[in-house]
């Protein structure tokens, strides 16, 4: 109502106000931003608003609150089809209007970005609760930029690109893993476009001395980063990088660079930039989800007397999209897993192609190891070989980074294709157009599972989630997973398929047979071995190690499997059990990381949960933030962490009014 009637007065005001109160209006906008830098730029909004008061038939009524306040203070369930346009009403720059609007096409907010621009725009810290593919990266680069502009009024203007410099950095930009932090630096620059502002990107993998050299050339004024590289670039005096004048910080996924143990890093980076008594900045913290460990970090990172919480995720609404079609396959044998896969694939294919109201099959097949992503992008590659298969590509941490950002683009620009990957896009990263999100064996969390399926259903499409499920897992799964709406599916005949039945195979079983008769050994090798280290399942090692047995010997065709170490079998418990033991021939690295990586991770996390739960307080202002954080419903009281362990199960008659999986 507020907004509609500002409209209309603000129309009256510019028919009856002569023009010189419009240039006036224009001039004190100006002014304010000029004058005074470090105030929030809704307040420049203050003057027009002012005017237009004054020919509102609510004149009367008592001074409205500023749009930015209006936003941030609606009730987060509501929807919004709020124009990018009016932010020029909240002195958003007009060039990164102009980008948003000509450039990049976009002319209506998603409801994320109307709930996050807004209160960020009034310069205070912002914590942000946001699911992936919902326009967050402009959500939050847009309040950085301006904030940035807000601060130095030149740096909206070309010229000032001849200015940056390598020791004045303005802005900064966290993120988790290279590729996402390459595609927000990217959309950085499509935003800045119209204006002077210098954006550089520093993630690990690429070459340190290439960067700095094109920094130096340069300059820099925002910085997107990954925690590591950047804590290593800003340690280094002789690297010629600082942010004295620093204006804002972001950390984009926080709880996936907590997860993977960024944690000390994180902290090291706030001690070397500007102490906020020295020069005060804004810092936006976006994650999906908001455990203790987020919190913690939120204590340190945010300004307890200027913070906002702001959810964008509606009570109503999953974390999980609760249009995405969620299937689980339970599968019998270790050696039915790659016929499964194959099969479910070449369904896909089938259907998209003899259904025109489908869209071209393109999906995310991820596996928990990098030996295992390995195997299934060879045999996929050998699959397209032999023209039985689509184009296909494989992005793990054992290719360059060369390699993984190649591998990364050639898929986001296909229209029809499969991607076999390790976690490394699990997060953030946008491919279009993703139609089947596939999981191979179960999560190592409750959270890897959801943030996976996020690659699927983005922008109002439609998708589906599969989990390749291993019997040998269905325990640890199901009390992982509970709560979530997984059904069962037992469409694929590879599933279930008992090779000792002495029955006809399947086709598909047969031709995946033959593929791994011409895979690399070491490949093969390793996968069986990381496999079996990497496993969960400790409580069932024999049967794993039998299982993998048969695969080798069964699928692959092999008389006996791959040797392994008896000193690492029984550093690991495996001195009983039924493997080959004998000199290794090669290993990957394959080891965990998110458990003990600089003290980080979800065994950090563990240990510290007393302890700061008795350091709460009532008074606390970020006590809040777990009230109203939204979570997966995961049954029983849990808040959505997942934290039963596999085989402590209910009878079948009461998982269902539990909330518990049924498969």
């Amino acid at each position: 109502m507020f907004r509609q009637g500002l409209r209309t007065s603000a129309g009256l005001a510019r028919r009856v106000l002569p023009q010189a109160a419009v240039t006036f209006a224009r001039q004190q906008r100006i002014a304010v931003q000029a004058v005074r830098p470090s105030v929030p730029a809704v307040q420049s909004w203050n003057a027009v608003n002012q005017i237009a008061r004054l020919y509102s038939s609510e004149a009367a009524a008592p001074a409205a609150e500023s749009p930015a306040e209006q936003l941030g203070d609606r009730k987060h369930g509501e929807e919004w089809t709020k124009q990018f346009a009016s932010l020029a009403d909240m002195g958003v720059n007009e060039n990164l209007l102009r980008a948003i609007t000509k450039d990049l096409g976009y002319q209506t907010m998603s409801p994320v970005q109307a709930k996050t621009i807004a209160p960020a725009l009034k310069g205070t810290d912002i914590v942000a609760q946001a699911k992936t593919g919902t326009g967050k990266t402009i959500a939050f680069l847009l309040p950085l930029l301006q904030r940035m502009i807000n601060e130095d009024p030149t740096l909206a203007t070309k010229s000032a690109k001849y200015q940056a410099r390598p020791d004045d950095i303005r802005g900064i930009v966290l993120s988790p893993t290279r590729e996402l932090a390459e595609q927000i630096a990217d959309e950085a620059r499509r935003l800045t476009r119209h204006t002077g502002l210098v954006i550089q990107s520093a993630v690990g993998g690429t070459q340190k001395n290439q960067m700095l050299y094109k920094t130096r050339r340069e300059g820099c004024h925002l910085l997107v980063a990954t925690p590591g590289r950047l804590h290593d670039l800003l340690s280094d005096e002789r690297s010629g990088l600082g942010a004295p004048n620093l204006a804002a910080m972001v950390l984009d996924e926080a709880d996936r660079m907590l997860d993977v143990g960024f944690e000390r890093e994180l902290n090291a980076i706030i001690d070397i930039l500007p102490r906020p008594e020295e020069k005060v900045r804004q810092t936006i913290l976006v994650s999906a989800t908001i455990p203790d460990s987020v919190i913690r970090l939120t204590r340190s990172m945010v300004r307890a007397d200027d913070f906002e919480f702001v959810q964008t995720i509606s009570e109503s609404e999953s974390l999980t999209h609760d249009h995405v079609n969620q299937n689980v396959a339970v599968i019998s044998h270790m050696n039915n897993v790659f016929p499964t896969l194959f099969e479910l694939i070449d369904s896909g294919i089938k259907e998209s192609k003899e259904n025109p109201d489908k869209r071209p099959f393109k999906a995310i097949v991820y596996l928990n190891t990098t030996a295992m992503t390995q195997l299934a992008g060879e045999m996929g590659f050998a699959k397209n070989r032999d023209r039985s298969f689509i184009r296909n590509f494989a992005i793990h941490s054992g290719l360059t980074q060369a390699a993984r950002t190649r591998a990364a683009e050639n898929f986001r620009k296909s229209q029809s294709a499969v991607l076999f990957s390790s976690d490394v896009t699990a997060r953030g990263m946008d491919f279009p157009d993703v139609t089947h999100v596939i999981q191979v064996d179960c999560p190592r969390d409750r959270e890897t599972y959801i943030h996976r399926l996020g690659r699927t259903a983005r922008q109002q499409k439609d998708g589906e989630g599969w989990l390749l499920l291993p019997a040998m897992s269905r325990g640890r799964a199901r009390g992982l997973l509970r709560g979530l709406p997984l059904k069962p599916n037992t469409s694929l005949e590879s599933a279930s398929f008992d090779s000792s039945s002495g029955a006809e195979k399947p086709e598909v079983m047969a031709a995946t047979q033959q593929l791994y008769s011409r895979m690399p050994s070491r490949i093969l090798e390793e996968a069986y071995r990381v496999s079996i280290f990497s496993s969960t399942e400790k409580h069932a090692r024999d049967d794993m190690v039998d299982q993998m047995n048969e695969w080798v010997t069964q699928g692959w065709g092999w008389q006996s499997p791959p040797t392994i170490s008896k000193a690492r079998a029984e550093r690991a418990g495996f001195a009983r059990t039924n493997l080959n033991f004998g000199p290794e021939k090669s290993s990957y690295d394959d080891e965990p990381r998110h458990s003990d990586r600089f003290g980080g991770g979800r065994d950090f996390d563990r240990n510290n949960r007393g302890s700061d739960r008795n350091n709460r307080r009532s008074s606390d202002p970020f006590d809040g933030m777990r009230t109203n954080a939204r979570k997966d419903n995961a049954g029983s009281g849990f808040g959505g962490r997942g934290r039963s362990r596999g085989g402590n199960f209910r009878r079948n008659s009461d998982r269902s009014s539990r909330g518990e999986s049924s498969w």
